[in-house]
């Protein structure tokens, strides 16, 4: 956690300059078996409104099978692309996973798995807030979200921005 390479616009800002700390003070084992510690954070209102935004402009996939998908053929891209120029590129978070905090130990240990394919790239952190309650953020009221993949680095970044925002102002919330 703490040698994370957060993307560039977010490094750049002011309000980052705490956040890679924040996110490694603040990471709990993704599960109670687990190896990998992710990030807790609370749904703040900025947060919701980062993800609102990302959704409306179509940078959120919802559940983790289609999120694997997407990373799988992302993933497949970007080796072609190091193949073809003969350069490897650096690893900067460039996806985020929110996760719901009442999944089942089965789906953190799928997530953990996917976190353990995808390398640093992307990045998880595990909200207080329940599947419906992510669901009826972005979804409607009848729906559910355990798993929600922020796509695009600049939807990554706001959100990220506005943990950063938040635990600038609020030390140890």
């Amino acid at each position: 956690m703490e040698a994370i390479r957060l993307p560039k616009t977010v490094e750049a800002e002011p309000d980052a300059a705490g956040l890679a700390h924040e996110l490694a003070a603040r990471a709990r084992p993704l599960w109670e078996g687990g190896a990998l510690s992710v990030a807790r954070a609370d749904l703040t209102p900025a947060l919701e409104a980062a993800l609102a935004s990302a959704f409306s402009a179509g940078r959120i996939v919802r559940g983790l099978e289609a999120a694997e998908r997407k990373l799988a053929m992302e993933a497949r891209g970007l080796r072609r692309v190091d193949r073809k120029t003969g350069i490897e590129r650096g690893v900067r978070v460039s996806r985020l996973l929110i996760l719901a905090d009442d999944g089942a130990d089965r789906f953190y240990r799928n997530v953990e798995g996917l976190l353990h394919r995808e390398g640093p790239r992307v990045l998880a952190l595990r909200i207080a807030a329940d599947e419906r309650t992510l669901g009826q953020l972005l979804f409607g009221s009848e729906h559910v979200a355990r798993l929600l993949l922020v796509e695009h680095k600049d939807a990554v970044s706001a959100a990220l921005m506005a943990l950063a925002a938040h635990w600038a102002t609020a030390p140890g919330a």
